[in-house]
């Protein structure tokens, strides 16, 4: 990593007050029990959704936890109680307990079972549930069945066997959906993946190893890793039925293509990609690949941006379940308070490539108004 990316990536994060105070402003429920804020003047502290008028910013404290506001002096706020969970928590709540319940159930349970158990009407939890995964609880629960499937499968098991083991009614319902989400036939999965070649190539960049896969659609994986071991064995990991042979020498031009949108951002926007997916998932990434090189947008924003604006949590997994490192820019997304969250290669490499694209656009700027 060169000095100007290092530099970049030791640097302190923006004050975390600054997007605090934007989502008490927004009235934003998202933010609800990420923090609380406390007003001087009236000794009362609430959570950031509360409706009542809102207080002078000089006036204002925040804090993590309510019990910290308590040990301050602060008092819970009547109106919005934010020493309770807010609606919008227990909703979540509900939907995450459903979606254990559909991952480890043989059949997925009725609409009507899975509300009478979330305490909500059965129009009003599929719509609540589809708003926070993306899905319906059948698509859900579809989904989970076919992940079962393929780890049964790929373990050696039998195809009828794995097809009636995972829930699947026939077989024929089986196959048509292995085709759909695998885009092979579960014996071709059994076989090894026979039919799907995949070819890797590794090179050395500022933020590590890059560990590229190419399948005949375009790049369908960019890893990046401390070492080249460790991103070997990510990309087999990812692949682990297909048939992985290295590029050589043939594919250093499209791997130094990749290794150059590090630095140049916008040749991410040129290359063809293989996207492998949800369908929510992929929502999310293109979404993420309209975000401008040099910005960022929030969790809550994508979610609005695909049409689901309760899913941010979903839109979290989605960006943490991306493996086309840089070219799907899932860096470019945060917190609603501005920090940097989580990133699937690591913070740092996440500061960098943003610090990185921050002096890009900087740099286009000053070019339009020389």
């Amino acid at each position: 990593m060169d000095d100007g990316m290092m530099s970049a990536a030791l640097a302190p994060e923006a004050d975390p007050d600054t997007g605090r105070w934007a989502a008490l402003v927004a009235r934003d429920k998202e933010a609800d029990g990420t923090f609380v804020f406390a007003v001087v003047t009236t000794g009362v502290y609430c959570r950031p959704s509360c409706a009542a008028r809102r207080p002078l910013r000089k006036n204002v404290r925040f804090f993590a936890l309510g019990r910290e506001a308590e040990a301050a002096g602060f008092r819970p706020c009547k109106r919005c109680r934010p020493n309770e969970m807010s609606v919008h928590q227990k909703v979540a709540l509900a939907v995450e307990a459903a979606c254990r319940r559909i991952e480890a159930a043989d059949d997925v349970p009725t609409l009507d079972a899975l509300a009478a158990e979330a305490g909500m009407s059965a129009y009003h939890f599929h719509r609540q549930f589809k708003a926070h995964t993306g899905l319906t609880p059948k698509a859900y629960g579809d989904a989970a069945r076919a992940r079962r499937a393929h780890t049964a499968l790929a373990a050696g098991g039998r195809v009828t066997m794995s097809a009636f083991e995972s829930g699947f009614g026939s077989l024929s319902r089986f196959y048509d959906t292995a085709v759909e989400r695998f885009g092979m036939v579960p014996s071709a999965v059994k076989a090894g993946g026979a039919g799907e070649v995949i070819v890797t190539a590794q090179r050395r960049s500022a933020l590590g190893v890059v560990t590229a896969a190419f399948s005949r659609r375009g790049v369908a994986s960019v890893r990046l890793s401390d070492s080249a071991a460790e991103g070997a064995a990510a990309v087999a990991a990812q692949f682990r039925e297909a048939l992985l042979i290295e590029g050589g020498a043939d594919f250093d031009a499209l791997l130094a293509e990749i290794v150059a949108a590090v630095e140049e951002p916008a040749k991410a926007a040129e290359m063809p990609l293989d996207i492998r997916g949800t369908a929510f998932e992929e929502r999310v990434w293109a979404a993420l690949r309209k975000i401008p090189v040099g910005t960022t947008a929030t969790y809550g924003e994508i979610a609005a941006t695909i049409g689901r604006p309760t899913a941010h949590r979903a839109v979290a997994k989605a960006c943490g379940a991306n493996t086309l490192a840089i070219l799907v820019p899932c860096h470019r997304v945060i917190r609603a308070d501005g920090s940097l969250a989580g990133y699937r290669w690591g913070v740092e490499r996440k500061r960098a490539l943003l610090a990185t694209e921050a002096r890009i656009a900087e740099r286009v700027t000053e070019g339009e108004h020389g």
